[in-house]
């Protein structure tokens, strides 16, 4: 009778030493790190300084369209529009602006006497609140005066980023880019700086708006949007910049003749 063989312990122990176990997880296969989606307008420069260069010639001078006489009523406006139009803003803050025109006399009129003022824009009591706050802040902190830095600005209750830079662009000459729904729309819908968020299409903005034309970009961009391109349908017979334009939505594609408008007439009785 053979003598069956007898493995050694030394190389059954190789063995299991070389072999998967059969529960273990399988190694992961090391990648590389993720790089961030590459941002990619659908124009190139020279097309963007051509689409802002119409603009420049059909408004050399835009302006913002919400009603103020000082920083403060500027800052305290921009925050009430929230959700609001411009329009629906300027009516309630006339009367608002002409008893309290200094964080003082805002303060003075407390948050129910704000509320009288400002209840027909929407999420009149929360903003009321904010308005008082905000006041209280810029006597504590600043001195009754608004800080021009968008760090200390948007430490104020209800500012946030597009406020801040409003406020930097209109009340302190800072080239700004804020976003707001008619930015975010234009910068979508023309493929010229598509984001998820206001901050995503401002810093993507901020890569393709020629410099020399920064500085009234933003009121351009609004004032496009809000009275061309409109939300609902985008009046492209009416658009200065058809012919460049790579928007699917597109209906035409002649550009309209390349004349100054009439200039903005802020401060006009709203009906």
């Amino acid at each position: 009778m053979a003598t069956p063989k007898i493995k050694s312990k030394t190389s059954t122990s190789q063995k299991s030493n070389h072999a998967p176990e059969r529960n273990a997880a399988p190694k992961a296969t090391p990648r590389a790190a993720t790089k961030p989606k590459r941002f990619k307008s659908a124009y190139t420069k020279a097309e963007m300084e051509e689409i802002f260069r119409r603009f420049s010639v059909q408004r050399p001078e835009p302006k913002g369209e919400l009603e103020h006489v000082n920083p403060f009523t500027l800052v305290v406006a921009v925050a009430l529009s929230a959700q609001a139009t411009d329009a629906g803003v300027n009516k309630a803050t006339r009367a608002l602006f002409k008893v309290a025109d200094t964080p003082e006399k805002m303060l003075a009129l407390g948050e129910e006497g704000v509320t009288q003022y400002i209840k027909t824009i929407g999420l009149y009591r929360n903003k009321a609140k904010n308005v008082i706050a905000l006041c209280r802040m810029l006597i504590d902190e600043f001195g009754s005066e608004v800080p021009k830095t968008r760090e200390e600005l948007i430490r104020l209750p209800g500012v946030g980023r597009k406020t801040a830079n409003v406020v930097m662009s209109m009340a302190f000459g800072v080239p700004t880019l804020a976003v707001d729904t008619h930015v975010f729309r234009i910068a979508n819908r023309l493929l010229m700086a598509p984001g998820k968020t206001p901050d995503e299409v401002e810093e993507n903005l901020l890569k393709v708006i020629p410099d020399q034309y920064l500085f009234h970009a933003h009121h351009w961009l609004i004032l496009h949007g809000r009275y061309c391109c409109k939300a609902r349908k985008p009046e492209c017979e009416r658009c200065v910049i058809a012919d460049l334009c790579r928007s699917p939505e597109k209906t035409v594609d002649v550009p309209a003749p390349l004349v100054e408008l009439p200039q903005q007439l802020i401060g006009e009785p709203v009906e």
